[in-house]
C-alpha cells in the first residue's frame, strides 16, 4: 500500500469476512471540485462552512500534488487509475486526432476505452461484485463498468445510462432528455443539476463505489482568475452542493459505513500575460513545411500553463528543435523547456510510446501562460484587467495543489497532514473497500 494509506487511516486489518462484508455494507464516495486551490481551505475570504466542518472531522491535507499535466482529465483518470499519465495515456481534455494535414487536433468526443490505457478502480470493483456509478466524471463515455453514468462529454445526456436520465426527467431534475436542452443551461445550473443527479443515484442506488463531478470553480477562476469576487462565488455555491450531498449522506443512514473523499483535479494560479506561442514560431519562419500536404513544421498547443510542442517535419527536424529551444529560452515568461530525457521524471511519456505526446514541453513562469490565438503580431498579450486564471502549470508549482479532505469509515478524526499524492487515491479507495488495487503488471 502506498503512504497515504498509513498517514491518514486506522491501522485496520482486513480479513476475508471484512471483505466480504465491504462488498455488501461498505461505501466509497470520491467529490471532485475542478479547479479548487489548496490555499482557499485557509483564506478566511473563501465562505466554505461546510467544507471546513467536513474538514474538522475528518483529515485535511495541505495540499495534494497533482499529475502532469495538471488538467482535467489527466488529473481525474490518475485518480481513479493511481498511475501518472505516461502510463494511463490521458494527455488533454479529449484524445488527439491527425487531421488531413497531419497536424493534431483534440476531439473530445472519445469513449473510455480510446483514452484510458489500463484498468480504472471502477473497471476492478465492478469486476469484484461492488456497484459503481458517476455523475459528470471525465473519461468515462460508454464505460460498460458503471451501473450508472452521466459523463463528462459533449452530448452527455445520449451517452448517459437511459434508466438514469429516464428517472431524472420523472423526477424533474432534467426537464427533458434533449442534450441542447442540458447544454443551453448555465455553468450553476449545470453544477445543480449534476448535485441533484448524485444525490439521486445515492437515495436510489446507494452505490458501493461513486465518482461526483462539480465544474463551475474551474470556469469562474479561468475567466476571472482564483481569490476574484467572483471566483469567491464560485466557490462558496459548491460548498453549498457538497453541504446538499452530505444531507442526503445523513438521510441515507449511511454515514458511518461510507468513506468520502473531496479532492479537485488542480490548482489554479493568476495570470496577468499571456505568451503567444504561434506568433513567436510564425515570426521565426516555422509555422509551415514545404512537404505534401503542408502541415505546420512545429505545432504548438497551449495547456495553459505548459505549451506541448510538436516538431512534425522529419527533414528540419533536429533543426527545428534547436531553433524552438533558443527562441523560448530567450523569452519572457518561460521557466524552463523540458526534454525527452526530462519526461519520465514529470510523469509524461515519451513521444514513442504516445502519440499524443509532445517533443518538448515548455512551462510558464506564474503570472504568464500560454495563448492558442494565431492572429496578431505581439509575442505577449496583457489579459483582462485585474487578471485572469490557469492551471496546467508542473505539479512542481505548489498553487496547482488541488484540496484534500477524508472523511468517513476508517478514517482518522480532526488530523491534519502535509501534501499528499492523486496516485495515492485509487489504492486507499480500494483498501477501505477490503481490496487490494493490483499493480499495473498484474492482469484482473
Amino acid at each position: 500500500m502506498r503512504r497515504v494509506l498509513f498517514l491518514v487511516f486506522l491501522a485496520v486489518s482486513l480479513t476475508a469476512k471484512a471483505a466480504t462484508d465491504a462488498a455488501r455494507d461498505h461505501h466509497v464516495i470520491i467529490i471532485t471540485i475542478d479547479g479548487f486551490p489548496a490555499y482557499l481551505m485557509d483564506d478566511p475570504r473563501a465562505s466554505i462552512p461546510h467544507l471546513r466542518k467536513i474538514a474538522s472531522e475528518g483529515v485535511v491535507a495541505e495540499g495534494l500534488k497533482v499529475s502532469n499535466p495538471s488538467v482535467t482529465w489527466p488529473n481525474h483518470t490518475t485518480l481513479v487509475t493511481g498511475v501518472a499519465p505516461a502510463k494511463h495515456s490521458v494527455l488533454y481534455n479529449g484524445i488527439m486526432v491527425p487531421d488531413k494535414r497531419g497536424e493534431l487536433q483534440r476531439v473530445p468526443e472519445a469513449d473510455k476505452a480510446q483514452l484510458v490505457a489500463v484498468p480504472t478502480l471502477f473497471d476492478f470493483l465492478h469486476g469484484k461484485g461492488f456497484t459503481t456509478a458517476a455523475i459528470n466524471w471525465p473519461c468515462t463515455r460508454n464505460a460498460g463498468t458503471l451501473d450508472d453514468n452521466f459523463p463528462d462529454v459533449p452530448n452527455m445526456i445520449s451517452h448517459s445510462t437511459p434508466r438514469l436520465i429516464e428517472e431524472l426527467v420523472a423526477a424533474k431534475i432534467l426537464e427533458n432528455a434533449s442534450d441542447a436542452t442540458f447544454i443551453d443551461k448555465t455553468p450553476v445550473i449545470r453544477d445543480d443539476i449534476w448535485t441533484d443527479a448524485a444525490c439521486h443515484v445515492w437515495r436510489t442506488r446507494k452505490p458501493n463505489f461513486l465518482l461526483f463531478h462539480l465544474l463551475l470553480v474551474d470556469g469562474v477562476h479561468h475567466r476571472f482568475g482564483p481569490q476574484s469576487p467572483e471566483g469567491y462565488d464560485a466557490v462558496r455555491l459548491a460548498d453549498q452542493h457538497i453541504g446538499q450531498f452530505f444531507e442526503t449522506l445523513d438521510k441515507s443512514g449511511l454515514r458511518e459505513n461510507t468513506s468520502v473523499f473531496i479532492v479537485a483535479d488542480h490548482g489554479f494560479e493568476r495570470v496577468t500575460k499571456q505568451i503567444a506561442a504561434h506568433v513567436i514560431l510564425r515570426k521565426a519562419g516555422l509555422l509551415e513545411t514545404e512537404e505534401t500536404p503542408k502541415m505546420a513544421r512545429v505545432q504548438a498547443i497551449s495547456e495553459g500553463g505548459t505549451l506541448m510542442v510538436y516538431l512534425h517535419s522529419t527533414k528540419t527536424k533536429k533543426a527545428d528543435r534547436k531553433k524552438v529551444i533558443e527562441l523560448f529560452k530567450n523569452q519572457e515568461g518561460i521557466d524552463q523547456i523540458l526534454k525527452p530525457k526530462d519526461f519520465e521524471k514529470y510523469g509524461y511519456p515519451l513521444p514513442k510510446d504516445n502519440h499524443g505526446m509532445a517533443d518538448l514541453v515548455v512551462s510558464a513562469k506564474p503570472g504568464y501562460s500560454f495563448s492558442n490565438l494565431t492572429g496578431g503580431n505581439e509575442s505577449l498579450i496583457p489579459t483582462r484587467e485585474g487578471g485572469t486564471g490557469s492551471h496546467g502549470y508542473l505539479s512542481t508549482n505548489p498553487r496547482m495543489n488541488a484540496v484534500f479532505i477524508a472523511v468517513g469509515r476508517g478514517i482518522q478524526k480532526g488530523k491534519r497532514i502535509g501534501v499528499v499524492d492523486n496516485l495515492d487515491v485509487a489504492p486507499t479507495a480500494a483498501y477501505l473497500l477490503g481490496e487490494n488495487f493490483p499493480k499495473r503488471t498484474e492482469k484482473f
